[in-house]
């Protein structure tokens, strides 16, 4: 009778709903960055308890790598569909603009969860913000990636170094980020898209 007790509650189903627990921490986290957000934070905007936090995705670190992903998968998708397009010129304008839609959505918190998430951690989150410097430079190395391809292509001038674009469209990306989270309206940030658009090498 004890062991098939044992059996049963192991095999309950958790009593919440994981991936709305999960949205609900990855916006905690792009809100308040790692150190920020605390387990009561985390706890009460996914509502349930830290046993159950814990049971389902381990500590506070697992939980913002799952959050980040999901980020990567959801909000920022646009990044991942931005290079699919045909030409060097739509990539870089689908990149900007496609941030600054996110950015600028009342619905969401401001800035960019790849930026705030962990940019300023002690020694304890050491390895947390190193995963967040190694996301950053895989969006890059996609980015330049892509105009590396555009080059073959003959779709980027030849006197344009893909990685060096690369690197400059990936800073004002950041810099995106940074103006969002500082207060910028859509406008303001849609003027530095076309600022930059227009001084485009492409």
């Amino acid at each position: 009778m004890e062991m098939a007790t044992a059996v049963s509650r192991v095999g309950r189903p958790r009593g919440f709903d994981e991936e709305a627990a999960l949205e609900a921490a990855m916006r905690v986290f792009w809100e308040k960055g790692y150190e920020g957000a605390s387990l009561t934070d985390l706890t009460e905007a996914m509502e349930i308890n830290r046993p159950s936090l814990y049971a389902a995705f381990g500590d506070k670190e697992k939980l913002f790598r799952r959050a980040i992903e999901r980020y990567a998968a959801g909000p920022a998708d646009y990044l991942r569909k931005a290079l699919e397009e045909p030409t060097a010129r739509g990539v870089v304008e689908a990149l900007l603009k496609g941030a600054v839609k996110l950015l600028a959505d009342p619905k969401n918190p401001r800035g960019c969860l790849s930026v705030q998430g962990a940019l300023a951690c002690g020694d304890d989150a050491a390895a947390v913000k190193e995963t967040m410097v190694e996301w950053r430079k895989a969006g890059q190395v996609g980015i330049e990636r892509r105009l590396r391809r555009a080059a073959e292509e003959g779709d980027l001038r030849k006197d344009v170094d893909p990685a060096d674009l690369a690197r400059y469209i990936a800073a004002v990306l950041m810099g995106l980020g940074v103006q969002a989270a500082s207060g910028a309206s859509e406008a303001e940030m849609m003027g530095v898209v076309e600022m930059t658009l227009r001084t485009l090498p492409v």
